[in-house]
């Protein structure tokens, strides 16, 4: 490895590697290289056949909302809101998938590929780091030429997410501010779900929990637990604080990390901890969320939300019907892996209801349109305000009934009579 750092590159000429049919791939989130998009969009005019590959971005841009066709074109792995609606209008593309596999995916569908990645200031070796992310972009270097946008603002953090300068295509220097991605604060209901969890995570378990009101609730109340882990696609946060409580293991047996993720949204100063806190371990996704490496993990508990539920145990976490309002991210992968840990489980967590109490989430049938996330094979335990529905192991009627007892009150009688037909069938 090279000592030292290169001399910069100016991004115009960066910019300038990207060809005809070029596939330029970023990472999710605050990975996002901000002012070299900004380079590509205002040569758009120029360009010929160029994609954007991303998963999840948090800034909205013209080139989502179809500005300049297919001279320079989105292709989503993962839907955020800033891109929704231009799904919605046909402007972007969505390529469907489990997080794990999206690296294989962009290797198999990349004509010319061009990694281009925000990074942390380089240290004197020249070498620097990617950040809050890692995901599929990390899973990609050395496969493809790579560019670096240097961030001031990014923190240095620990993990197989580090690039050396001189192993670069170029490098340039752009301040960008992290964009802080604020959780919706719980409510009762909210408090109730997280409660009925956390109760059945014991001491010395390895935790997969994301971002949100139920699973920050869910942290807060592991604070009194001991030597736990946390092996999760994405940190947040609640388990920030949840390793400030003295809960997690901050080392393994011959210093293996105890905390792994490959990307991390919150607030600025979850940002800021993750650069002055060198216990997190960023490493790609293909690794952190393979189902046999997560099967690996000691009583893998995996902590996951959905918006409906049939009587089957059947999960659409992605859509609303014929509405698209994400992909599957990493649930299903986590799913099965808890399926192969020892001792390891799955929550599926869900309000009971919708619309103010009006639309019940589980319900006889999926909505027509509505994407299956997690298959009814997968799904261990669901979890509304109204209790746990085992359904692992259990017959199709026992899975009903479950599944009907921890439904909203006024809701049970009609589907208990739907469960008798659709289980007798």
């Amino acid at each position: 490895m090279s000592v030292g750092v290169p001399p910069p590159t100016g991004v115009a000429r960066l910019v300038d590697l990207v060809e005809d049919d070029t596939d330029v791939v970023v990472p999710l989130g605050n990975g996002e290289p901000v002012a070299f998009l900004d380079e590509l969009e205002a040569r758009a005019a120029s360009l010929r056949g160029v994609r954007v590959n991303q998963m999840h971005p948090l800034r909205r841009r013209p080139h989502h909302q179809g500005a300049y066709g297919d001279r320079l074109r989105h292709v989503s792995y993962f839907l955020s809101a800033a891109i929704r609606s231009d799904f919605s209008s046909g402007s972007l593309d969505l390529v469907p998938n489990d997080f794990h596999r999206v690296p294989t995916l962009l290797r198999r569908r990349c004509r010319r590929p061009l990694v281009v990645v925000a990074a942390s200031p380089p240290d004197g070796m020249g070498i620097v780091s990617m950040g809050v992310t890692a995901d599929y972009a990390a899973a990609l270097l050395g496969d493809a030429p790579v560019v670096v946008e240097v961030n001031p603002n990014m923190p240095r953090t620990s993990g197989s997410h580090r690039i050396a300068l001189s192993d670069c295509a170029g490098w340039f220097e752009a301040a960008t501010d992290l964009v802080e991605v604020p959780s919706r604060p719980p409510d009762d209901v909210d408090r109730a779900i997280a409660g009925l969890v956390a109760e059945r995570i014991p001491d010395g378990a390895t935790l997969q929990i994301g971002v949100g009101a139920v699973p920050n609730v869910v942290a807060g109340l592991l604070a009194d637990h001991h030597d736990l882990r946390i092996h999760t696609e994405l940190f947040g946060d609640a388990l920030a604080g949840l390793v400030d409580s003295g809960a997690v293991r901050l080392s393994g047996a011959e210093g293996e990390p105890t905390i792994v993720t490959t990307t991390s949204f919150g607030s600025n100063d979850l940002y800021r901890w993750l650069g002055e806190h060198d216990v997190v371990d960023f490493r790609p996704v293909d690794h952190t969320n393979h189902p046999r490496v997560i099967g690996t993990q000691r009583r893998l508990h995996a902590v996951n939300a959905t918006m409906q539920v049939d009587l089957l145990g059947q999960c659409a976490s992605e859509s609303l019907g014929h509405h698209y309002v994400s992909s599957t991210g990493g649930q299903a992968d986590f799913l099965r892996g808890a399926q192969l840990a020892e001792d390891g489980q799955s929550f599926i967590v869900t309000h009971s209801t919708a619309l103010d109490g009006t639309v019940s989430r589980i319900v006889p049938e999926l909505s027509p349109g509505a994407v299956v996330t997690a298959h009814k094979n997968v799904v261990d335990k669901v979890v509304t305000e109204h209790g746990v529905a085992e359904l692992e192991g259990r017959t199709l009627s026992e899975r009903a009934e479950a599944l009907v007892r921890i439904a909203a009150p006024q809701f049970r009688d009609e589907l208990r009579a739907a469960a008798r037909r659709i289980t007798s069938t």
